[in-house]
């Protein structure tokens, strides 16, 4: 369900009313964080709640949108502040996991030598 490896990852770090659904996401992206919502790029949003996160992304056909709640711990979000903040995949999985992504670091990948 989620974009391909080379995504870019925005988190909103100011929390957003959650009873927004794919459209209201969408205009919060243009609006606020000066965002096109239609380029693949996964905007991950913030309740006042810290339990709670959702997801917005264009996969080529349609807007996704993705709820997550954790049922007995909070997620680790950035303080809150107005902009966004870019997440590795790597920190996001961990985010999304219910990790403390600050101390994920994701390794340079690099392509194999040729073998002679």
């Amino acid at each position: 369900m989620l974009p391909a490896h080379k995504v870019r990852i925005l988190v909103a770090t100011q929390p957003v009313d959650f009873r927004k659904g794919h459209d209201g996401l969408a205009a919060l992206v243009q609006s606020v964080l000066r965002e096109d919502p239609f380029t693949g790029t996964m905007f991950v949003f913030r309740a006042k709640r810290t339990d709670r996160l959702k997801i917005l992304f264009w996969d080529g056909t349609g807007l996704v949108m993705a709820y997550k709640r954790l049922e007995e711990t909070t997620f680790t979000w950035p303080a809150i502040r107005d902009g966004v903040m870019s997440l590795n995949r790597a920190q996001f999985e961990a985010l999304f996991a219910g990790l403390d992504w600050r101390r994920v670091k994701a390794l340079d990948a690099r392509r194999p030598a040729a073998a002679e």
